[in-house]
């Protein structure tokens, strides 16, 4: 088997890892208790995903407690706030939508990535399955509801055409098909739901990105001071 491409681990691991810590900040918010445990279990399974994936490209620990914000390679998407539920729920069927994709098509690769490849895709279908029956019964439900659900689908529009663009050191990735696939896929959920797809590439929002090249929005610098600050506050301490 091919040398782990560094770059993609870390991409990969960093889009599981930030979106882990965003999931994990709903623990004792959650509308429901049932939803309290459904957002902690895929927090827990992107966790998993990012140890794996990190560990591939280097020390885990140090990788995601000692990096600088410009030494991430996740997306912008995965580390916008959560928000409303809504805003959550949108961001999910965005990201799990393109994850699903990508990982399956990287579980029939000859490549380093295919045996973590082979057990996250089938944990990207429950992620994809939550998120799109919210979606339906937030876009469908009551007037507040659609409301908020096609605001937060207008608002993290702009983020999700980062999501194909290629990854350096993923050259089995089919990436014109992987969007095409991705953009019917949601447009269909989004249909389906009451809800008005953004416009595309066409619309000067599509533009927004840089995460892979270590161009981070504000929110992130915030995020990654909290999830790091006890590793750094007790450099080398033991539990």
């Amino acid at each position: 088997m091919s040398p782990v491409p560094t770059a993609a681990a870390l991409a990969l691991g960093d889009d599981a890892l930030v979106l882990s810590h965003r999931l994990g900040e709903w623990a004792g918010r959650a509308p429901v208790l049932e939803e309290e445990v459904a957002l902690a279990n895929i927090a827990l399974d992107l966790l998993g995903q990012a140890r794996t994936l990190l560990s591939l490209a280097g020390d885990e620990d140090e990788l995601a407690y000692l990096r600088d914000e410009r030494a991430f390679r996740n997306v912008q998407l995965v580390e916008q706030p959560n928000g409303d539920f809504a805003t959550t729920i949108a961001r999910q069927l965005f990201f799990s939508t393109h994850q699903h994709l990508l990982y399956g098509q990287l579980a029939v690769a000859d490549g380093p990535f295919s045996p973590l490849a082979a057990k996250a895709v089938k944990e990207t279908a429950y992620h994809r399955d939550h998120a799109e029956q919210w979606t339906l019964r937030l876009g469908d439900g009551t007037a507040e509801s659609h409301e908020r659900m096609q605001r937060a689908v207008d608002g993290l529009w702009r983020y999700t055409g980062e999501l194909s663009r290629p990854v350096e050191g993923l050259p089995e990735i089919d990436w014109p098909s992987l969007r095409a696939s991705w953009t019917s896929l949601v447009t269909d959920v989004l249909g389906r739901a009451t809800l008005e797809t953004p416009a595309g590439p066409q619309s000067v929002a599509w533009a927004a990105g840089g995460g892979r090249q270590g161009v981070h929005t504000e929110p992130f610098g915030r995020m990654l001071a909290e999830m790091q600050h006890l590793h750094r506050s007790h450099p080398g301490a033991t539990w």
